[in-house]
């Protein structure tokens, strides 16, 4: 008896890709072989020792033990949505409680608001460096990621020129990462103020990606729709980073007041309702998160600017290589001068299989293979990264000196 084929794959799964977990397949490889693998690829803070607020757990636990573990409404329950509303409105961008849908982390908004906005064939403009989410997600559309850069020589801001010069009839949307996830850069309001025009004057709304906004070194930073509250700006955040509940899955997304975008926010309830609800005891602990006790994020941040400074002045002394320093979050993303022919996924594989440190290589966020950037992530206890430093400088000298 014949053997059937094997199932037919969809052929937009050859597009989507997805670096930051692909790098683990050869990482347990490694492990396989018996060497330690120190993961700084994932910016997940709980495995470094950073802990989940006492009081969303509370109120986690104290929703399942009341029996409150039903399908809620698509759009999320109605407190942690008039939380998230009054969040914004102290915050300068006023929205209704109707135009704030409660997500699966910022992933899933991301997700409904590109699935309401762009069609297969459309055009959505992606800054480069780029989380590598918007890309997958667009690869299942069916729509196309344009590369907007933004410029390492100037604290990786955008560049607006090359932004605009990439807009075309197809564009549907702009997709604005600040603070930024993968290089750690907190935009200027110069910088925001002129995205908007942008947004403004083409009338392509802004996918303003705003999860880092309460890690930023200097204070929390302002949402971009607080500079003009009637701009079409769609704007994503959650309990992962700021609230470190990342496995929880629980985040919104904020359709902005403009009825240029009651038709969007409608497109993105239908699919809304078709996936039934975000997790539901998850959602209780958005209304404890933002009506409640933050103080947990001081220290947090003055833990992550420790590191940056410490990432910066390490990675900055190592010949022949740089690092812009950080302003937020805890990504950075610098650069080894490799030499013609080499790669940066050459460079980070070499780095993981000879001293087990798991980085990122930087054309997985959009880089160009051969510039030589990887992301680090720097939630390691500041020792802990200093010897990883020390190592990843004894690496690339020798590696520079072989491969030259």
């Amino acid at each position: 008896m014949s053997t059937p084929p094997n199932v037919h794959v969809a052929a937009r799964i050859q597009g989507f890709t997805y670096a930051i977990r692909n790098v683990v397949a050869e990482a347990r490889k490694v492990e396989a072989a018996g060497r330690t693998v120190r993961y700084l690829n994932i910016g997940d803070p709980i495995p470094f020792g950073f802990t989940t607020p006492p009081h969303l757990i509370e109120a986690v636990d104290r929703t399942m033990r009341d029996g409150d573990n039903g399908y809620t409404a698509s759009v999320g329950i109605t407190p942690a949505r008039e939380a998230v509303a009054a969040e914004y409105e102290s915050r300068g961008m006023p929205v209704g409680v109707d135009r704030i849908i409660l997500t699966a982390g910022t992933s899933e908004g991301i997700e409904l608001a590109l699935g309401a906005m762009a069609d297969a064939g459309d055009e959505v403009l992606v800054p480069t460096p780029t989380y590598p989410l918007y890309t997958a997600v667009l690869a299942k559309l069916g729509a196309r990621a344009v590369f907007y850069r933004t410029d390492p020589n100037n604290g990786w801001l955008p560049d607006l020129d090359d932004l605009k010069s990439k807009m075309t009839a197809l564009t549907r949307a702009i997709v604005v990462i600040d603070p930024n996830n993968p290089t750690g850069a907190l935009y200027p309001e110069a910088t925001r103020r002129a995205l908007i025009a942008v947004s403004n004057e083409s009338g392509v709304p802004i996918l303003a990606d705003e999860v880092y906004g309460d890690l930023s070194f200097d204070g929390p930073c302002p949402l971009l729709g607080s500079l003009d509250p009637d701009a079409a700006i769609l704007s994503f955040s959650s309990l992962s980073k700021a609230y470190v509940a990342p496995g929880w899955r629980a985040g919104w997304l904020t359709v902005g007041r403009t009825t240029r975008l009651d038709d969007v926010l409608a497109g993105i309830k239908k699919l809304a309702d078709g996936r039934l609800c975000s997790t539901g005891p998850m959602q209780h602990a958005v209304t404890a998160a933002l009506t409640g006790d933050r103080s947990h994020q001081q220290e947090f941040v003055q833990a992550l600017a420790l590191r940056a400074k410490l990432t910066t002045d390490r990675l900055n002394a190592i010949p022949g290589m740089s690092c812009v320093a950080p302003q937020a979050a805890f990504y950075a993303m610098p650069k080894v001068d490799l030499p013609p022919g080499v790669t940066d996924e050459d460079y980070v594989l070499a780095l993981l299989r000879e001293t087990g440190i798991l980085c990122v290589y930087g054309s997985g966020f959009g880089q160009p293979a051969g510039d030589g950037f990887f992301r680090v992530v720097f939630l390691a206890p500041p020792d802990a990264l200093a010897a990883i430093y020390d190592d990843i400088g004894a690496f690339t000298g020798d590696y520079l000196s072989r491969m030259s």
